[in-house]
């Protein structure tokens, strides 16, 4: 006896047990349904690292020799490592290493940092960081504290703004924008940053879930020691014996203990400093037994630090508050419970400071689900009409479609298990089973019904109706999950997301298989009579005592009386509700019916024409296949559909060199001009780097700001382009700005085109890139066109003269390193206030540095009594150095990237193709594409090897079910017969090709492969009785008709939710479900007719 038939008689003969066990497993999967993590995506693990090194005041050139080189170097051996970039700008190097997907990137950092630890580095550059970049990075909720006054006060109309403020800010002596709208005084930035740090950042870090809160924006307290050079001199002491001595001066220290008698005491000396006046009367030095206090050298004041990032909302300036999760957290629960604890936070604030939420990814992630569930719902909806359309029986209706939240919530178990998230992806994989889980059902119910008719009793009708199919569904189910196995050879962004959807949907699959062969007979058989050898044995209780009756009464009425009532119940409400049905849906059935039998009828007279006319039928099916590959090329391809969050990215670029002020300048017009845009319902905004963890190294400096758009709801992808087409003619009227508009980045880092251009010689570089740029600003097709070579940045250099500096006894590294802290600074130690601990920055004078005229008189030698100037030992020149300098593979390159205006990412390809090969060549520079573009070759060169893996492991799958090398090749020819009607599908609506698409082809071969099973099986069963080829392969044909449409519109219109394109996230999972309908429902119908005619002309034998 076989397993599948053990399985069916075990589900027969023990009903209550399977009953327990299926109750036991829903109630299981219910329980973890709420412990399951809910996020927008699945874990997208990004096989990408960034090292971090901050050098203060160095430039470029002296980062990418001092600092990127090393580490480039030093890593170029790390295991795994595909491609190793570099970014070396103005106090910063950035140095990216992106590895093979699939690779441990916990082994990987371990590795990395390893190697860190044996570069050699300049003693004063600080530690490099390891960073990771991703969109599990992103902070879930982001907050902005402002005066409530101010927003009141302030109102951003102005009707004049693109005639005026963009004409001012061309006008160089014009572009001062301190108007009431835009500024705050110090006294109320202060106050909100210490807000937002002291009173909200501690109260959200407490809560479950959240594993970073980071401040930006606003004034740090900061104390400030300006040393007075010339005064320093005359008492021969260096700036950094100054920084020595504060910090030694500030401390506590333990002095152990003290016993006197019978009392212990601890002793400690307290010398931290209390107030700033305590810090200017430090004691520095002592000349001729005279104290010389801080105050008498220097001046000692509290201010604030330099700002990093000045941030505003809709205009106003704000301190932000980005609060990220834990990698593992459920997004939106942490995100409710920041809700409710932000409201609690908001009301002790009082009436003067507003905290107000301005982003909640929850929000998105929420509205995505629940549109996921809404189409899965409906999808199974749709499928209940189709069956109960066909079968005509509630009852048998109510048993098929049990099948569908049945395998859904067992799922949910396995899903736990494999740690699966409640995600778009993983949700649509059980979206776009809806319609394939009744499947197994009807088979079983169907040949169940058919062995009643025959005379067998229910009991008996069920047990050799499931078995006999029991084979036939395993093999049909196997042949539709065998297509997810290759997925573990695709490579790129495809195989991390569409993982969790090939489990949840096999997961399901396997669930259903097992529920057709047992629920399904269980129910079927649970009116029948149990023989005498089967009954139940009940011992005789006449002795119990009355005692023992009493003690198991409750367990009696819980276990036995109350779920025979519940079973009575049900089936009396759904007797009663099938009758009503039955009355309500005749509306619908007669003309189905009727319709059915006329297609029915049809089938009958072609099926005979197409035998006797092979080949014009498979001239037509050649044509039709031909056709789809011809328009295939006409079809755009992309890497994967963008979805629209209902936020845009406007990135902004001003001239290198740009102050943060006059930085936050420009960003605050373009805000303005924004908040003018249609459609759109505020913005918050970003001048310079900042803080935030999620800050790439692509966007960091001062001459560079960031504006959020929020969109006004309801969002679609229509009214979204058009908001990106106003902004962008809105914005393209602030001079001297590059503007770059993308959405939040959550499957790729990298711009949709890229054009590297490789050679060490930048002058060579430069000539290359500036042609490039040239002739793609002549291209309409192409927008934001940024390149990474810029006009350079400003600088003062000084380049000492070693002789005359050794001639006079200074040290060069010495005097550079003196120079860095008298200009830049040193935190010399912290003053500690109430629970804060405030920065004292010691450097010289503003009055000593404010000019490069100032650089020249910085004293090098103040212990000396002699006082040499930097101008004695050392050229000062201001000239224009590189802004930034970027490597790849330990080369430098030119990196120009673009947007596309219109048009699929492949006609953007080849355009760009066509461009290059328009540039003359020239010596030790080579130029490729890059980008998304690169990318999605990589994708798809993998994904058409899982798709021929997939039809090959198909075609294992049925070859042993037939026991036969032919069939199951004369089967395969529905998979081609399906790309038309995928091809068409996606011309029809519109739709691109993209890796989306592909895992639906891949899902697709396993799904079509089903009907021309059932068909030339019962061919062979009808054969097998002595009936000849072509009168079997009619009367199969009829046979089958009825259960191939069957299935076929309960799998479409189970999708048919999905395939719409409605709701937050249907970008993803609408070419998915056309390609899979489309190709469906044409193979089903060239199935049916081509699939016979195949089996004609290659199976000789009559």
């Amino acid at each position: 006896m076989s397993i599948n038939a053990s399985i069916v008689d075990i589900s027969t003969r023990r009903p209550v047990t399977v009953s327990m066990f299926t109750i036991a497993l829903l109630v299981f999967g219910m329980v973890l349904l709420g412990r399951l993590g809910l996020t927008l995506l699945p874990d997208l693990s990004y096989p990408t690292l960034t090292v971090r090194t901050d050098y203060t005041g160095a430039a470029p050139a002296e980062i990418e020799n001092l600092i990127t080189k090393p580490i480039e170097e030093s890593l170029g051996v790390v295991k795994n490592l595909r491609q190793i970039r570099s970014v070396s700008k103005a106090g910063q190097s950035d140095v990216l290493l992106e590895f093979n997907w699939g690779t441990d990137m916990g082994l990987a950092g371990l590795d990395v940092r390893e190697k860190l630890d044996i570069v050699q580095l300049p003693l004063d550059v600080k530690r490099p960081s390891l960073l990771r970049f991703n969109p599990s990075l992103a902070p879930i909720v982001r907050l902005s504290v402002t005066p409530v006054k101010e927003n009141q006060n302030r109102e951003i109309q102005n009707s004049d703004i693109r005639n005026s403020e963009v004409q001012n800010l061309a006008d160089s002596e014009s572009t001062n924008m301190e108007d009431s709208f835009s500024r705050l005084d110090d006294s109320k930035l202060v106050e909100l940053r210490r807000l937002a740090e002291e009173e909200v950042k501690r109260r959200l870090e407490s809560i479950e879930g959240v594993a970073a809160v980071k401040v930006s924006g606003g004034l740090e307290d900061e104390v400030q020691v300006l040393v007075d050079q010339e005064k320093l001199s005359q008492i021969n002491l260096s700036i950094e014996q100054v920084a020595s001595r504060l910090k030694a001066e500030n401390v506590n220290l333990s002095g152990g203990r003290l016993e006197e008698g019978a009392q212990q005491y601890l002793v400690r000396t307290i010398n931290q400093y209390q107030s700033i006046d305590e810090i200017a009367n430090s004691i520095i030095t002592t000349i001729d037994n005279k104290p010389i206090y801080l105050k008498d050298i220097a001046t000692v004041q509290q201010k604030y630090k330099e700002r990093e990032a000045i941030t505003r909302l809709d205009g106003i300036e704000a301190v932000e508050i980005a609060v990220y999760k834990e990698g593992d957290a459920n997004t939106v629960a942490v995100a409710k419970r920041l809700t409710n604890r932000i409201e609690r936070i908001a009301k002790s604030l009082g009436n003067e400071v507003e905290l107000k939420e301005i982003y909640n990814q929850a929000s998105f992630i929420e509205q995505a689900i629940d549109e996921v569930l809404l189409n899965a719902f409906v999808g199974g909806l749709l499928a209940m009409l189709v069956l109960y359309l066909f079968l005509g029986n509630f009852k048998s209706t109510i048993i098929i479609s049990l099948a569908i939240p049945i395998s859904v919530i067992i799922s949910f178990n396995l899903m736990y298990g494999f740690g699966i998230t409640m995600n778009i992806m993983s949700l649509g994989g059980l979206a776009l089973a809806v319609g394939l889980l009744v499947d197994n059902a009807i088979v079983v119910l169907e040949n169940i019904a058919k062995k009643k008719e025959e005379g067998f009793s229910e009991l008996d009708a069920a047990r050799q109706g499931a078995k006999e199919v029991s084979g036939a569904i395993l093999a049909a189910t196997l042949t539709t999950i065998a297509v997810f196995l290759p997925l573990v050879f695709v490579q790129g962004i495809a195989g991390q997301l569409f993982s969790d959807q090939a489990l949840t949907v096999t997961f399901a699959l396997l669930v259903s298989l097992i529920m057709a062969l047992t629920f399904i007979p269980m129910v079927s058989a649970s009116g029948a009579k149990k023989s005498d050898s089967e009954s139940v044995y009940y011992p005789d209780r006449s002795g119990e005592s009355k005692l023992k009756t009493v003690l198991l009464f409750p367990f009696r009425t819980l276990f036995q009386t109350f779920p025979l009532f519940l079973i009575t119940s049900t089936r009396i409400i759904s007797g009663a509700v099938g009758k009503f049905m039955h009355h309500a849906m005749k509306l619908l059935v007669i003309p189905f019916n009727i319709f059915y039998r006329a297609l029915s009828d049809a089938y009958s007279r072609l099926l005979p024409w197409a035998l006797k006319n092979q080949v014009m039928v498979l001239l037509i099916a050649l044509a039709s296949f031909v056709s789809s590959i011809w328009l295939v090329n006409r079809i755009g391809i992309e890497l994967i559909p963008s979805l629209s969050q209902g936020e845009l990215v406007v990135e902004i670029k001003a001239p290198s060199g740009t102050p943060l002020d006059k930085t936050d300048e420009i960003v605050l017009l373009a805000q303005k001009l924004a908040n003018q845009v249609p459609n759109i319902a505020r913005t918050y905004s970003v001048a310079g780097t900042g803080n935030r963890l999620d800050s790439s190294p692509e966007k960091g400096g001062e001459n560079r700001g960031e504006l959020n758009v929020v969109l006004s709801s309801p969002v679609d992808e229509e009214k979204e382009a058009q908001v990106i087409r106003d902004l962008r003619s809105a914005l393209s009227e602030i001079p001297e700005v590059e503007i770059k508009i993308e959405k939040p980045a959550l499957f790729t880092f990298k711009t949709p085109l890229e054009v590297e251009v490789q050679g060490f010689n930048l002058e060579k570089l430069k000539q290359q890139n500036d042609r490039i740029v040239t002739l793609m600003l002549q291209d309409d097709r192409f927008s934001d066109i940024k390149s990474t070579i810029q006009q350079g940045h400003p600088e003062v250099q000084i380049r000492f003269d070693h002789e005359k500096a050794a001639y006079l006894g200074l040290n060069v590294p010495d005097v550079a390193n003196r120079v860095v802290t008298q200009l830049r600074g040193d935190v010399a130690t912290k003053y500690a206030f109430r629970d804060r601990k405030i920065d004292v920055l010691v450097r010289v004078q503003e009055d000593d540095r404010s000019s490069v005229a100032d650089i020249g008189k910085l004293i090098v030698n103040p212990e000396s009594s002699r006082p040499i100037t930097l101008n004695a030992i050392a050229d000062i020149d201001v000239n224009i150095g590189p802004s930034e300098i970027n490597r790849i593979s330990q080369e430098r390159v030119a990196i120009i990237s673009a947007n596309l205006a219109y048009g699929d990412l492949g006609e953007g390809a080849q355009r760009l193709q066509a461009i290059l090969e328009q540039l003359p060549d020239i010596k030790g520079i080579e130029v490729s594409i890059g980008g998304q573009n690169e990318e999605m070759e990589m994708s798809f060169n993998s994904l058409k090897l899982a798709l021929a893996l997939a039809i090959f492991l198909v075609y294992l799958v049925m070859a042993s079910q037939f026991e036969s090398l032919l069939h199951p090749f004369v089967i395969l020819f529905s998979v081609p017969l399906a790309l038309v009607g995928a091809v068409y599908a996606l011309y029809v609506t519109n739709s691109t090709i993209s890796v989306v698409v592909f895992i639906g082809l891949i899902m697709l071969a396993g799904i079509v492969v089903n009907n021309a099973i059932v068909l030339i099986d019962k061919i062979n069963q009808i054969r097998q009785e002595g009936i000849d080829k072509l009168s079997a392969v009619i009367e199969a044909g009829k046979a089958r008709l009825r259960p191939i449409i069957m299935t076929t519109l309960t799998t479409t219109l189970g999708m048919l939710p999905l395939a719409l394109g409605i709701g937050e996230g249907a970008e993803i999972r609408a070419p998915m479900a056309i390609t899979v309908i489309g190709g469906l429902l044409v193979s089903t119908a060239l199935t049916l007719i081509v699939i016979p005619v195949l089996y004609c002309v290659m199976d000789r034998k009559q």
